[in-house]
Parts: structure tokens; sequence; C-alpha cells
């Protein structure tokens, strides 16, 4: 037998009797939203009582975050939205220079994964109320 036939022919074996190894699942990783700076748009809405059981009013630096975000939020399990562990959670908005730090106690049915739907007040610190929505906002956890 040629000697690179032969080398051929015992990789073959070996690879016959050795068991199959499966590579590791890969970790999960944290969803995007968790860290980082995200950007999307803000708008802003008429208070009252939010998703998260909390009463506000107009005046108060608060923000609705996505129901996708808020429905994935790691350690809520669907149940009793008070419950979600992102209630009360502080982020920092910055739009064109302006910033202003909110509370989340809401939930934001119509917002895209990284919008924001601020309090009239809050909304205010960032612009002009009258454009009713900001596309290119950015927003991290504070």
């Amino acid at each position: 037998m040629h000697p690179t036939s032969l080398t051929s022919f015992l990789l073959a074996a070996v690879a016959l009797t050795l068991p199959s190894v499966q590579a590791a699942p890969a970790p999960a990783s944290a969803p995007g939203f968790l860290s980082g700076t995200q950007t999307g748009q803000a708008t802003y809405y008429s208070t009252g009582l939010g998703a998260c059981g909390i009463t506000n009013t107009d005046a108060d630096h608060i923000a609705a975050v996505s129901h996708l975000l808020f429905d994935q939020y790691p350690g809520y399990n669907g149940g009793n939205p008070n419950s979600n562990p992102v209630c009360g959670k502080k982020i920092k908005a910055t739009y064109k220079g302006k910033s202003t730090t909110v509370t989340v106690t809401d939930r934001c049915e119509a917002c895209a994964m990284t919008d924001l739907d601020f309090s009239p007040a809050a909304f205010k610190d960032l612009a002009d109320p009258s454009l009713g929505r900001l596309s290119g906002m950015t927003w991290v956890w504070a």
C-alpha cells in the first residue's frame, strides 16, 4: 500500500473508533438591550397608572419601555407586571446634546424594542413637545 494511502486509511480507521464529540452549546448571551447604548425613537404620553402599578403625573420624569423589552426582561415570568424587575430601573436618554434621567414605570404597546415613551416633562427635557416624535434618541441604563 502506498504511504499516503496507508495514512489516509489509518486516519479513517481512528476516526471510526473514536466516540463522536459534540461541541458544547454556546453560552446564552444577555439580550442586547441590557447593556451599551441603545438607539430608538422618543415619544410622550399622558401618564397615570402604569404597568408597574405606579401612578404618575405628567410632571414626573418617567418612561414606558417597549412591550418587547418589558416582556423579555430577565427575571420577569410574564405574571404580575408590577413585579417585573425592569420597574424602577433608571435610564439616561439623550437627544441632540440634551439629556434626561427617567424611571421605568410603564410598558409601551406601540414602541419598537429600543423606543421610549416619556412623560411630557421628561420629553420636554429633550426637545419641544410640538415635535411629537424624536428619531435618533440614544439611551443607557443609568
